[in-house]
């Protein structure tokens, strides 16, 4: 009996020391920024999501109430991950890989629905997600193990290596292309291309892949590939005032929103832009214009001070790791939070196109919010166990 019942108190003893010292190993910075920009996105999406008939915002809270509780999910996942050594997770990165994989092709079948042009999510009992939002974690950590565990005598990734990285970020790239998803389409090479830049692959390969990139969107733009509404976003970007009320109506009332902000803003549930629904989708993909109107320059630059110590943190561990995989798990999650943030902010300022790419940690949207504590999380597990870190 006596070793019944000690057995518990050992295992939860164990528990507990294994929790106390992970919380001493975080890097607390980095969690701070990212909880402070959780905070400022969950009053933004709720001042977003209230009618604009003059509701009080206490009757309006369900928005608030399902981003509230995607945000607990999404810490929770964020500590597991953290909590697990990055080598055992690497382990299981070709199933990861394989498992988004097979949901982007059930979103080319009766299970996927079309929201907003794409057929981006699967629906199944009332419940729905966004694969491609997974898929960017699952590529993350393939092409981190292909490319950061060199074969047996070679301290840098070969040509064969990253021809292997190449088929493999295709056949995602490929199926997120066909839903149309443009934007996810983007992050998801900037990801490889990063990995690949800061992997020491040979150098003729990453010039290579930056020199096919430009002539692919010369030749893209020349033979008129996009699609019509995707000339007109670009189009739209070179003179906003083209079309105010058709193609530029997104990116005027964005502008307007934020130029109306001012200096300290209009406050909280008072921007007249964002009640009165004139940006489309602004708790989601222009939820920084939101920002702009209701907390001016001060609170805009803000929110991009803390997407900027976010980024710096995170270069810091990749800096400290001694391993390539590590390393390149955290070249990857810095290029898809850098790039994402720099393209949604951009189309709340009107200096890039209009591409529907989420501001992470702050737009509503469940899978968006999971794929990014999920990433948040192997950065944290990696900087928990580099002892050199500071």
């Amino acid at each position: 009996m006596t070793t019944y019942m000690g057995a518990p108190r050992s295992r939860g003893a164990e528990l507990g020391r294994s929790a106390a010292g992970l919380a001493r190993r975080l890097d607390w910075t980095l969690v701070a920024s990212v909880a402070a920009l959780s905070l400022i996105g969950s009053l933004l999406v709720w001042s977003a999501t209230i009618p604009g008939d003059g509701s009080d915002p206490l009757e309006s809270t369900d928005a608030l109430r399902r981003h509230l509780l995607y945000l607990a999910l999404g810490w929770t996942a964020c500590l597991v991950v953290a909590s697990v050594d990055h080598r055992g997770i690497r382990a299981y990165a070709p199933i990861a890989y394989l498992v988004t994989v097979v949901m982007l092709v059930l979103v080319l079948t009766p299970l996927g629905e079309v929201v907003n042009g794409s057929r981006g999510w699967i629906v199944i009992g009332g419940f729905q997600f966004q694969p491609s939002e997974l898929a960017k974690v699952g590529l993350l950590l393939v092409l981190a193990t292909l490319l950061g565990e060199p074969r047996d005598g070679e301290a840098r990734p070969m040509t064969r290596d990253v021809v292997f990285c190449l088929v493999t970020l295709a056949v995602p790239l490929a199926l997120v292309l066909s839903q149309p998803d443009l934007g996810t389409t983007l992050v998801l090479i900037v990801i490889f291309l990063g990995m690949l830049t800061l992997s020491g692959a040979p150098i003729v390969w990453v010039a290579g892949m930056l020199a096919c990139g430009v002539a692919g969107a010369l030749c893209v733009w020349w033979f008129d590939v996009l699609e019509p509404y995707q000339m007109d976003r670009i189009q739209t970007l070179m003179n906003p005032a083209a079309d105010p009320k058709g193609a530029g109506y997104n990116t005027n009332q964005a502008m307007i929103a934020v130029g109306s902000g001012g200096f300290d803003g209009t406050g909280l549930f008072q921007g007249e832009q964002t009640h009165g629904q004139f940006v489309p989708e602004q708790h989601t993909d222009f939820i920084f214009t939101v920002a702009g109107e209701e907390l001016g320059f001060v609170g805009s630059v803000l929110v991009i001070g803390l997407f900027a110590l976010i980024l710096w943190r995170i270069l810091r561990i990749a800096q400290s790791c001694e391993q390539p995989y590590p390393r390149l798990l955290c070249v990857g999650v810095v290029s898809w939070f850098g790039f994402q943030a720099f393209i949604n902010i951009g189309m709340g300022m009107g200096i890039v196109p209009v591409t529907g790419l989420p501001l992470p940690f702050m737009s509503y949207g469940g899978t968006a919010i999971l794929a990014n504590m999920l990433a948040l999380g192997l950065v944290l597990g990696v900087g928990s166990r580099d002892r050199g870190f500071a």
